[in-house]
Parts: C-alpha cells; structure tokens; sequence
C-alpha cells in the first residue's frame, strides 16, 4: 500500500548560511549512515550574491520560485540565467558556482541526491484536475505545492495539502496501487529513484 506522508512549513527547518547571504530551509532529507544525505529537498532564500556551498559527490537541481532571477557562473561554461519561474539549472556539487543577482532577492527550489546512490527527476507543472502516480520499483515522489491545494488519494484515505506543504509519497515493494493527485494550482514533483 502507498503511503503519503504531509509535510507542512511549521516542521521545516530554516537555517542562515555561513556566509550570511541568505536562508536555506530544508523541507526533507533522507539520511544516509555516516550522517549526511541521500537526498534533500529544500528552498533557498538568496539576499546576497556570493559562491555555493561544495557537495563532492552530489547532483544538484535548482528551480526559480521567486524574484527577478540570477545569473549562475558555473566551472568554465558561459554564466547561465534563470528569469522566469521555475526555470531549472542541474550541475554537479563539485562544480564552483557563483551566483549574482539579477534584481534584488530570490527564492529558489533545491533538490540534492548523492549521485552513487539517488538518481532525481526534476519538474514544475501546473495541476489541474488529476495526475497519476504509478508504483515502480524503488522509486519515491516527492510534491511540493508552490500555489494552490492538492488532494492525494490513497485507496480510501485522501491526503490534503495547501500552498507550500509538501508530500512524499512512498510506494511499498510490492504495491500495485496508484496514488491520484486531484487540485488546482502549481507543483513542483521530484521523482527519486535508486541509482
């Protein structure tokens, strides 16, 4: 049987960087064994340009939510510019990144996934009406609702969430039982599979 866990702002953990340029707020993580992570999910709060944090080992996504956008040098490649919402840059957690801003303050969606063991597939979309999430062999979802509501529907038991709750939506080994997601609004979905 499926099951969808609801997870709202009140349990996310919001943080200040080291560097003072701005706020992380994890969503959610699965941890690994030696303390750091498989996966992580979070939105960061950029108010300053400056560098990103290095990840060895790690692939990393980062959509726009909010603001006027930024410019990303990454490594050697020409900058790269986000300027409208939920534009999508994917790079690896060695790369040097520096991000300037555009025109002010942004607000932006991170998902990090240990690149030996977490494979993330990345995607904004509006919902309207209902989509389907079918079972497959270890793989996970993961919805963030950046406007609007959703409800999830697991046999009989529906799972609501409003603008920025999230869901993570666990199929068990041997479920053959979709998960239907019913609403209006905006999400963000993560699809996480095993490497």
């Amino acid at each position: 049987m499926p099951h969808a866990t609801l997870l709202q702002p009140a349990r996310y953990l919001r943080t200040r960087w080291k560097n003072d340029g701005g706020w992380t707020t994890e969503i959610a993580r699965r941890e690994d064994d030696a303390g750091g992570f498989l996966w992580r999910v979070s939105i960061a709060e950029i108010e300053r340009e400056g560098p990103f944090s290095a990840f060895p080992g790690v692939e990393r996504d980062l959509l726009l939510l909010d603001g006027n956008g930024i410019e990303l040098d990454i490594g050697d490649e020409p900058p790269l510019r986000l300027v409208r919402r939920f534009e999508r840059v994917h790079f690896s957690g060695e790369s040097a990144v520096h991000c300037h801003l555009i025109a002010g303050p942004t607000r932006d969606f991170n998902v990090m996934a240990r690149r030996d063991a977490i494979t993330a597939e990345v995607t904004a979309r509006p919902l309207v009406g209902s989509m389907l999430l079918f079972p497959e062999p270890g793989v996970a979802w993961f919805a963030y609702v950046h406007a609007g509501e959703l409800d999830a529907r697991v046999g009989n038991a529906v799972v609501h969430a409003a603008a920025h709750d999230s869901l993570h939506v666990a199929f068990g080994d041997h479920s053959g039982e979709r998960v239907i997601l019913e609403g209006s609004g905006e999400l963000v979905l993560v699809r996480l599979a095993h490497a």
